[in-house]
């Protein structure tokens, strides 16, 4: 009898992919056993509209490695729609043009994400650890001392206890001028796939667009941006997903407005649209420790057209790093377990979009990889990511073979 489990059971596997200056090649990215690719044109714009050529481009290059780009991750949204501000009929003109261009290319799943001023925020690139393995972690008191005397912010101390900016202070103190200066750039200069250069000056700037901003005024945004966007979408059969919040709560004085079940919900109370979706992402819903991902998993799978893996894990402190995929403080079997069970019932129902894509996230930098050029995104490098993939494929065979082995007393 043929045990052999049939791979169109699983979720699809794939790899994120940054374009052409990628240090990782796409015939690695397909000897990792990755079959779609999460991708975006990076060289656009911000705000801009993505030319229908690039689209079919990158497609092209990726169809040529043996992969499919089934994911867009992601259509950039401006700071001027975030914040409210400046044309917006132009910006919504134009990421109306960029969807209906991946549509007819035949790409139809495209993540964004909604965080004011700086996307996913980290204070140490290479934490290293015991293993040797660096990864990428998260300390509010170092945070706190880049808000404080770094970036100056107005107020910024009463977001910390007296502890944490005196221990801020006492760690600052203790740097160089060439350690700050490296600080404070891996703190704003993380935008993934672009490298802009940003200064202090340019942070500031962009937090003084969202002055007096509250949860209920940028949540107000984002309604307006769908508005204008689902209709078209789930005509164009584009699904929208939005990434949550990274770290999954308000950073430089800014509201975030999806980090936990209840953000969730008020997302999809403003449009009932399947376009109105969600790119589920474990590390950083994982980040904060009410958060309760299977139950989230289970409860919103119908409406998850994207999923990034990872798993990071809690310190007493507040801190939190990135941990191994199938360790830390994220139970991955459970919320494995609940996305198999989306994929059945999608499989069940005839939908086509049933075999739903993930990708490893964040896999730690280690083996060869430890010793090649500065070039390597912190979190993207080949090898962790993987090591990350292969136990997530061997869960989702773990998974299914228990579901298919009769259980004895």
């Amino acid at each position: 009898m043929n045990t052999k489990p049939d791979s169109a059971l699983f979720l699809a596997e794939g790899f994120r992919w940054f374009g052409p200056g990628d240090p990782v090649p796409l015939g690695h990215v397909r000897q990792a056993g990755a079959t779609v690719v999460f991708s975006s044109l990076h060289q656009i714009p911000y705000g801009a509209a993505w030319p229908r050529d690039l689209i079919r481009q990158r497609k092209d290059a990726l169809a040529n490695a043996g992969l499919r780009w089934e994911v867009v991750e992601s259509v950039p949204v401006h700071e001027d729609i975030k914040s409210g501000r400046g044309d917006l009929k132009q910006l919504f003109h134009n990421y109306l043009e960029s969807l209906q261009n991946l549509a007819l290319e035949g790409i139809f799943v495209v993540v964004y994400n909604f965080m004011p001023a700086l996307d996913w925020v980290r204070t140490e690139m290479k934490h290293r650890l015991p293993d040797g393995s660096e990864c990428m972690r998260f300390d509010p008191v170092k945070f706190a001392a880049f808000e404080i005397h770094a970036l100056k912010r107005q107020n910024a101390e009463a977001d910390y206890s007296a502890e944490q900016t005196e221990r801020a202070r006492v760690w600052w103190n203790g740097l160089d001028d060439g350690a700050r200066k490296a600080f404070v750039q891996s703190i704003i200069d993380v935008f993934p796939g672009v490298k802009w250069g940003l200064s202090l000056e340019d942070i500031r700037a962009r937090l003084a667009a969202f002055h007096g901003m509250d949860e209920k005024s940028l949540r107000c945004n984002l309604a307006r941006f769908l508005e204008a966007m689902v209709p078209a979408a789930e005509k164009m059969g584009i699904r929208l997903a939005i990434h949550p919040d990274d770290p999954p709560f308000p950073v430089l004085g800014l509201p975030r407005i999806v980090s936990t079940a209840p953000d969730v919900e008020a997302l999809f109370k403003i449009s009932s649209s399947p376009a109105n979706g969600l790119c589920f992402c474990t590390g950083s819903f994982g980040a904060r420790k009410d958060n309760d991902l299977p139950m989230m998993a289970a409860r919103f799978a119908p409406r998850i057209h994207a999923v990034h893996l990872r798993n990071v894990q809690h310190e007493p402190d507040g801190s939190f790093f990135e941990a191994d995929h199938l360790s830390g403080s994220v139970n991955m079997p459970a919320v494995m377990s609940a996305l198999l069970g989306e994929s059945d019932e999608r499989r069940r129902l005839g939908r086509h979009d049933w075999q739903i894509p993930f990708r490893p996230d964040h896999g730690h930098t280690m083996m060869d990889d430890l010793g090649k050029p500065q070039g390597i995104t912190p979190g993207y490098s080949c090898i962790g990511r993987m090591r990350g993939l292969a136990e997530l494929r061997g869960l989702m065979h773990g998974l299914r073979h228990s579901q298919r082995i009769p259980k004895t007393g």
